[in-house]
């Protein structure tokens, strides 16, 4: 009756990653696995059947060169799933990453510099608002930027506007942290970095203001959400854009790293999992979240449901 944090599956965001190779299982996310096409829109139209608010589509191409030329290719994995999933009629909202880790041969989230080290932003803007573009064009509903580059909101919203999609919202990964916590994910995607690290682009994990500017910045220049990554050791800085952007529709990612800690510890029983999933869902949510991306949407979701919620 009092209860202050309220937990539903309208709040929750289901990551697909959808391949172009060999589906399968993930070794290092239990209960994730890459999928076809044809897997993608039954999971979606599973999410959409439990009350999950939407999808958020990484793609896993089979080629990929020094620019992720293919992320932007109309008939790329992605493109592809967002048509499957509105042909069927899945009433889901559909969210794309627009980012170019998972489609360069190196591995990193844009065009080298010539010091092959960092990353050329305004080059990597080009690239970015391409894909946006065609992302749009084959029907999402929301893009997500996450490569962290400045003014990459600006960009893509400039370039949607004038294509026509004045409608395409865009969440921006405002605070995306140098994380240790990303690892299963950079395996799901085949996204790590071939060298280096992403330090340049990404941000530390000491800072918290940095976190605020970020997101109003991101607002001035269009964004409809903003966004803290990861979630569960950046807590604080949840709560501290939320107070600082009121009104702002605030999502968390409940990244890789932090779902497989739950997985791993439950599977040794040294903890319920559904108790424990619960409690971290609803610790985000208290911190200040209104959207939670997370891995385990499907299964948090079925409890919420069985429990009444």
């Amino acid at each position: 009756m009092v209860r202050e944090t309220r937990l539903v599956s309208a709040n929750f965001i289901y990551p697909l990653f959808v391949t172009e190779g060999a589906p399968g299982p993930i070794p290092s996310m239990p209960g994730i696995a890459r999928l076809t096409v044809d897997e993608a829109v039954r999971e979606a139209a599973r999410a959409a059947s439990l009350g999950i608010s939407g999808v958020l589509l990484f793609g896993i191409p089979s080629t990929k060169d020094e620019l992720g030329r293919v992320a932007s290719y109309p008939s790329g994995i992605v493109p592809q799933v967002i048509r499957a999933i509105k042909s069927a009629g899945v009433e889901i909202v559909v969210i794309t990453d627009v980012c170019l880790c998972a489609y360069t041969s190196h591995g990193h989230c844009g065009v080298l510099a010539a010091d092959g080290v960092t990353l050329a932003n305004d080059e990597t803007l080009d690239l970015l608002v391409n894909m946006a573009r065609v992302h749009a064009d084959s029907g999402a509903d929301i893009v997500a930027p996450s490569a962290m580059m400045d003014h990459q909101v600006i960009a893509l919203r400039r370039a949607l506007d004038a294509a026509g999609h004045t409608s395409v919202a865009i969440m921006s990964y405002s605070a995306k942290y140098a994380s240790a916590f990303y690892g299963p994910f950079r395996d799901a995607a085949s996204g790590a970095p071939k060298f280096g690290d992403r330090k340049t682009h990404q941000m530390d994990p000491g800072n918290a203001l940095e976190a605020v500017r970020e997101a109003q910045m991101d607002i001035a220049e269009g964004a409809d959400v903003v966004m803290v990554k990861p979630a569960l050791a950046y807590l604080d800085v949840i709560r501290r854009v939320k107070e600082a952007v009121p009104g702002v529709p605030l999502a968390a990612y409940n990244v890789s790293g932090e779902y497989a800690m739950v997985k791993g510890a439950a599977a040794q029983e040294l903890f319920d999992e559904q108790s424990a999933t619960l409690e971290v869902l609803r610790s985000i949510r208290r911190a200040g979240a209104d959207l939670l991306i997370t891995y385990h949407a499907l299964d948090a979701a079925q409890w919420l449901k069985a429990n009444g919620n």
